[in-house]
């Protein structure tokens, strides 16, 4: 792993570190509060990923992971979801199960987004999903968003009956980042169906968190925009 760490750090920018932590909210009592950043930027991450991608095992990723580095992190998560797209059944449920054996170190936003529609969520379509109402009622914020995000995968497939059961899960709560995760994936509802969405919205838009609605309609026409923001 010294190989991985020694690539990152060449290609690091002490400059964009206090870029990073702001903006991944790392300061007391936010919710990356203590996550260390050496300031690679994601192209980067991926490219690293990508060389070292068939030479590392799951205790590789495991060590990486357990890793305070943010970026060490996600290139592990990188790495994983690369390994993720060539393995057979068998080995993605392993990785599968070690995903979700991780989730405590799978902790910002971006790894989440990054990974959880690409190895939860793709091992999910032809599957039961019931893992997926536990994570949204976890007290854990990143598995209630690794709950929504995964439903990323179904979306595509022009599926929806699970991303508005656990959007209907998380109307209610709380933080911010689910506001925002929730409203997003409304949103690519929409794009496969406006008329589901707006079925969505018209039973929900009135108790919905403002931030969640506004990234629900934000590609909507002005005037429908301005029909949902007046039920609030």
């Amino acid at each position: 792993m010294n190989e991985i760490r020694n690539a990152l750090k060449n290609v690091s920018d002490k400059e964009k570190i206090k870029v990073l932590q702001g903006f991944f909210k790392t300061g007391k009592g936010q919710y990356g509060e203590g996550d260390v950043f050496i300031g690679v930027v994601v192209p980067e991450q991926r490219k690293i990923a990508k060389a070292f991608c068939d030479k590392v095992s799951l205790e590789d990723i495991q060590e990486l992971l357990d890793s305070a580095i943010h970026e060490e992190r996600m290139v592990a998560l990188f790495i994983l979801v690369e390994q993720y797209k060539k393995a057979c059944h068998d080995t993605r449920q392993k990785m599968f199960d070690f995903y979700l054996a991780n989730t405590a170190r799978i902790n910002n936003w971006d790894l989440v987004d990054l990974s959880a529609p690409n190895i939860v969520g793709d091992f999910l379509r032809d599957k039961d999903r019931t893992i997926l109402y536990s994570l949204a009622k976890s007290k854990s914020l990143w598995e209630k968003r690794i709950s929504i995000l995964a439903t990323f995968a179904f979306i595509r497939n022009n599926e929806f009956d699970d991303t508005l059961k656990i959007s209907e899960i998380l109307l209610t709560d709380p933080h911010d980042l689910i506001h925002k995760a929730v409203g997003w994936m409304l949103r690519e509802v929409g794009k496969g169906s406006l008329k589901i969405e707006q079925s969505f919205l018209d039973k929900h838009a009135p108790k919905m968190p403002r931030t969640m609605l506004r990234y629900a309609i934000e590609k909507f026409p002005e005037e429908l925009r301005k029909k949902y923001l007046c039920k609030k």
